[in-house]
């Protein structure tokens, strides 16, 4: 003789979606008994949300323009040094990269041999320009002094 199919955690789960169900069925009763629930929520000068609509005495007037989205246009930047000079602290002519050793901020960035100009060599004096490179600021257009 064969048991029953229905084990305890089935009808554990027909429980839970039963009581879903009623919950539900309140909720829809609650909302058809009062209609004229709150439908909008307001953000007031603090950026607060309320129910309450904002005074218009408070508002301020914001013309489009004075809008900025995104990076700063550049000519509002401010303008870097655009050669520093350095030494060459590693360079290695057969696998095409090295490191460059920043002389005023004492900082060393990667070189690669695309981003030469003249040929160099380690402890060579050298001008250079920096770029975003994926793994950080790379030296490009390098030259030597």
């Amino acid at each position: 003789m064969a048991g029953s199919q229905e084990t305890f955690g089935k009808k554990e789960r027909e429980k839970k979606r039963l009581k879903k169900r009623e919950e539900k069925k309140k909720r829809a009763e609650a909302r058809k008994a009062n209609p004229a629930g709150n439908e909008f929520v307001y953000v007031d000068q603090f950026g607060n949300l309320t129910d309450t609509p904002p005074d218009p005495a408070n508002k301020i007037k914001v013309d489009a323009e004075d809008i900025v989205l995104g990076i700063p246009k550049k000519e509002d930047r401010e303008e870097e040094e655009t050669a520093k000079e350095g030494k060459v602290s590693f360079f290695d002519t057969s696998k095409g990269f090295g490191f460059i050793f920043d002389l005023k901020t004492q900082d060393k960035y990667f070189v690669h041999v695309s981003g030469l100009i003249d040929e160099i060599a380690e402890g060579d004096k050298v001008t250079f320009e920096l770029e975003r490179g994926l793994k950080g600021m790379n030296a490009v257009r390098v030259k030597k002094i």
